[in-house]
């Protein structure tokens, strides 16, 4: 018996998020059905973290015990052919016994993605969240600039366990223009529950003049008792990276 780890890409759109539900589609529910048309005789893969319903992945990374005889080329081929067209196994590689890939992750990276339009997008819709009035770039950028460092993010976010700690340490933080797209990556040690998506809709009222760009600094260590309001909505936000070490 093999452990393996896999990197694992998806298009959230259809999915009630990543963890397994009864009732729900839900990219866990789908890959363990995969691995059981394969001979894999477990009940639950581990996977570095969960995503919420609309949100997609690039680089999600599960883990999870399988006698193969075959190549791991072999499995991952294996895997994708059992998939669903929203679902793909991008690496699959031997890792040892311990491996976690929750546990064992020292960051993690998101990107969102929005577009400033008075007319919705049919076509960029499902990855983009359309925002108008527009926003000034800059504005963001300089609110960006207050979020590396450790922090206190209790206003952003909850913790996935009651009464777990709201500290998270951000190495980068930034907005840049992707074409007529702006986009915005952050990577942290880790991210409260909704983290990302009150930050780029904070960020976005301090675009569009709502909120000057130190509000940030002023919402972060405890500088607000309630959660800032707005959520951005999820198909503009994509797992990137899970980082582990070389």
């Amino acid at each position: 018996m093999a452990h393996y780890k896999v990197t694992v890409s998806y298009d959230g759109t259809r999915f009630c998020g990543f963890q397994r539900q009864s009732e729900e589609r839900t990219v866990q529910g789908v890959i363990e059905s995969a691995l059981k048309k394969i001979g894999w005789p477990g009940t639950s893969i581990l996977a570095a973290g969960r995503t919420d319903s609309g949100v997609h992945a690039l680089g999600q990374v599960i883990s999870f015990d399988l006698d193969w005889v075959h190549s791991v080329v072999d499995l991952q081929f294996a895997l994708n052919a059992n998939l669903p067209p929203d679902v793909a196994a991008s690496s699959v590689k031997l890792a040892g016994a311990d491996f976690h890939p929750r546990f064992d992750a020292h960051g993690r990276c998101y990107r969102y993605r929005l577009y400033t339009s008075s007319v919705r997008e049919p076509l960029k819709d499902r990855y983009a969240w359309r925002v108008w009035p527009g926003v000034d770039l800059s504005s963001m950028q300089i609110a960006a600039g207050h979020l590396p460092g450790a922090h206190d993010f209790s206003t952003f976010g909850t913790p996935p366990n009651a009464g777990g700690s709201t500290q998270r340490c951000v190495s980068r933080a930034e907005w840049f223009t992707d074409g007529i797209d702006l986009v915005f990556e952050i990577t942290a040690n880790a991210f409260l529950y909704h983290m990302v998506r009150r930050l780029v809709s904070f960020q976005v009222q301090i675009g569009q003049g709502k909120l000057a760009p130190g509000a940030v600094s002023e919402a972060l260590d405890g500088g607000t008792k309630e959660l800032v309001r707005g959520l951005a909505p999820p198909q503009g936000l994509v797992l990137v990276e899970v980082i582990y070490e070389a």
